[in-house]
């Protein structure tokens, strides 16, 4: 008996034992969107003087599951060689906080819609978590996620949404002000962008 689990050790070992305090990539989209339906949900967080301490719970929810250096680094696509890594420090910041703000202010619309988590498929060290909003007047719309392993978490690299990446049209949007402006004048909208969020 000692030889046989010895045995059944070292191939554990060989194989590469599991991890178990990993979690699935539809139980890290689910637990992340539980957390911004609760904060959006909460009554006291609803009130208009709340608005900042709601803004910052659901950015930081937001960002628990989102990598948004890899979001950011697929949407300027092959721009992003291009830059110096300080100039791509600083493009992620910018990025992060529009993800956030636009993904905020559309998430506190939220009225009670319900979300149907279909499947998720794993290829390695990627994945997607296939999902569908159902709104109270019955219509239904896809909202599926890409994720990519990160140690024992699997973190957001890009949504779609009734299939059109939300990745794709940022750097579509961005491949255009660069190449009739410049990479430049895409920061320099970037910071107004901000600016504009940031303003009472």
């Amino acid at each position: 008996m000692i030889r046989v689990f010895t045995a059944v050790f070292m191939l554990i070992l060989a194989l590469g034992a599991p991890s178990f305090g990993a979690v699935s990539p539809v139980e890290e989209v689910r637990k992340a969107v539980d957390e911004v339906v609760r904060i959006v949900a909460d009554k006291e967080l609803k009130k208009p003087q709340n608005e900042q301490k709601r803004r910052k719970a659901l950015k930081g929810a937001i960002g628990q599951v989102f990598d948004h250096g890899e979001m950011a680094k697929r949407s300027l696509g092959q721009n992003w060689k291009d830059i110096s890594p300080p100039q791509q420090k600083e493009f992620t910041g910018l990025f992060a906080t529009l993800l956030e703000n636009s993904y905020a202010g559309k998430i506190e619309s939220y009225n009670n819609e319900k979300i149907v988590y279909l499947k998720d498929i794993v290829d390695g060290e990627y994945a997607e978590v296939k999902s569908r909003i159902v709104t109270a007047k019955r219509d239904e719309f896809s909202l599926d996620y890409r994720l990519m392993r990160e140690g024992t978490q699997w973190k957001v690299y890009d949504v779609v949404i009734e299939g059109v990446s939300l990745v794709s049209n940022y750097r579509s949007q961005f491949n255009k002000i660069i190449k009739a402006q410049g990479y430049p004048e895409l920061v320099k909208k970037m910071k107004m962008k901000k600016e504009e969020l940031a303003a009472p």
